[in-house]
């Protein structure tokens, strides 16, 4: 029942999050959860002057990964004045002007107090609208964790295979399907590919026989839980078996650079993409670093320190070493 007026309720639709740090250290986290997104709720504090550093990259990161529904929150109400409210909205206002958030709701809410978060939860069904996804392709899944459920010191017989957690971005999985992972773990210098029965799916905190595209499912696999743990898969591919795009060492793309770098309290220009110069990528939920061995104009080719699991097309988001940290200076469109 509805905790405010008492009345019935309706199941309208389950939304999964996923938390984007807003430390600049933990950019490349960010990105990695970008890439399984259909929308976000930006939250600015109306304590603090607006844009920090860190709230302009966050902000052209959405831009950069193609995420356009967004709302954005006005937290802390409850601790400031009327007037520096104004003020922050203001603030606000001004900052997104020229981004996807330009037209986004503002909403102002306390979430200590519970203030205004009704409106906020009206505002995710109504702004927030997830994609048209096809149910008949071929099964595709970002890897975003990767788990040993094992209690140490667990019997051999009492041993369960690694779990993998993500999003279906197509396609579905039923229980007892053969699935893929690439890229896999490297032997005799070789990288493999792994595969595994699906002996169990969960989506929402509920065992279930099927998945589809959307929301973080997990799926329990009869993998050497070795090969999960601590996170070890997370950046891989999952799919059905026989349809996963090649593992490249390499990619050519058409790289795109914004006109200054952000995150930074004193921006400046993004310089031309140099021959030998690491770039961090972010590609799907994989980072890694590319090394450029080629450019010309806007088309580059890097040698990557990490495989990834691409198809041309798939867009990625390019980092720079600025001082100590990596800063977000475009996105690249792979040939």
């Amino acid at each position: 029942k509805c905790e405010i007026c008492g009345s019935e309720t309706e199941l309208i639709r389950k939304v999964s999050f996923v938390d984007a740090p807003g430390h600049e250290t933990l950019m490349a986290t960010m990105l990695s959860g970008a890439a399984i997104m259909d929308g976000a709720v930006l939250v600015i504090a109306a304590n603090e002057s607006c844009p920090q550093p860190q709230t302009k990259e966050h902000l052209m990161a959405l831009d950069v990964i193609g995420v356009k529904d967004v709302i954005v929150v006005q937290n802390k109400i409850d601790i400031v004045s009327k007037e520096r409210a104004i003020e922050s909205y203001n603030e606000i206002k001004e900052f997104v002007k020229g981004t996807c958030a330009e037209d986004a709701l503002i909403i102002p809410v306390s979430a200590q107090q519970g203030a205004n978060m009704d409106i906020l939860i009206e505002a995710m069904l109504k702004q927030i609208q997830p994609p048209e996804r096809n149910v008949d392709d071929t099964a595709l899944m970002h890897v975003a964790r990767s788990f040993d459920i094992n209690k140490p010191g667990s019997g051999a017989d009492k041993i369960k295979g690694g779990v993998i957690g993500g999003t279906l971005v197509q396609g579905t999985f039923k229980l007892g399907d053969t699935i893929e992972i690439r890229p896999g773990p490297t032997n005799n210098g070789k990288r493999v590919t792994l595969k595994s029965e699906i002996i169990g799916l969960e989506a929402n905190g509920k065992q279930v026989e099927e998945i589809g595209p959307g929301g973080l499912v997990g799926i329990a696999t009869k993998l050497d839980p070795s090969l999960t743990k601590s996170d070890s898969l997370s950046g891989t591919v999952a799919g059905e078996e026989g349809t996963l795009p090649d593992v490249l060492d390499a990619f050519s793309m058409e790289a795109n650079l914004l006109d200054r770098v952000v995150g930074t309290k004193e921006e400046r220009e993004v310089a031309p993409i140099k021959i030998k110069e690491p770039l961090m990528i972010n590609c799907g939920t994989t980072t890694t670093i590319g090394v450029v061995t080629s450019t010309k104009k806007n088309d580059v080719d890097v040698t990557l320190k990490l495989p990834v699991c691409a198809s041309p097309g798939d867009r990625v988001a390019l980092s720079r070493r600025v001082g100590a940290r990596w800063r977000l200076i475009g996105y690249g469109i792979i040939k």
